[in-house]
């Protein structure tokens, strides 16, 4: 079975050993140790899945303790049907956080638009009354 050391994975996911460390820390990721005192991390197959899996959350906007109750259930071989009405939920839940989220976006660029409108008609104003004529 191949194994992974912390910086092969950092280079393959471009993300930085400190990143992987911090997963780790999050209880997403649990590599054995070796070398004197068990310095040297030991990656396997499973742990670079849940890497891959951790980062993907990420790139969704999932929040750390989603991505792990997510990747936890796919530990257990039980209730797939189950896993996924638990995923749909959580995509349904963050596609409307999003959804609100660009609402108010779009709100706050039409009140720019109009700002920036009243400014240029006010300097437009004042240019005209300060011109020579």
């Amino acid at each position: 079975m191949p194994t992974y050391t912390i910086t092969e994975l950092a280079r393959e996911f471009d993300i930085t050993p400190r990143a992987i460390r911090f997963y780790e820390d999050q209880g997403l990721l649990s590599p054995s140790r070796e070398g004197a005192g068990g310095r040297n991390r030991v990656y396997t197959p499973r742990d670079r899945t849940r890497l891959k899996l951790t980062l993907r959350g990420k790139r969704l906007g999932l929040s750390l303790s989603e991505i792990k109750s997510l990747v936890d259930m796919y530990e257990s071989p039980k209730d797939t049907e189950a896993q996924m009405h638990r995923f749909l939920t959580v995509l349904a839940q963050h596609r409307e956080t999003l959804e609100q989220q660009r609402e108010d976006i779009e709100m706050s660029l039409s009140e720019i638009t109009a700002h920036e409108e009243e400014c240029k008609r006010l300097l437009a104003e004042r240019q005209a009354a300060t011109a020579p004529k």
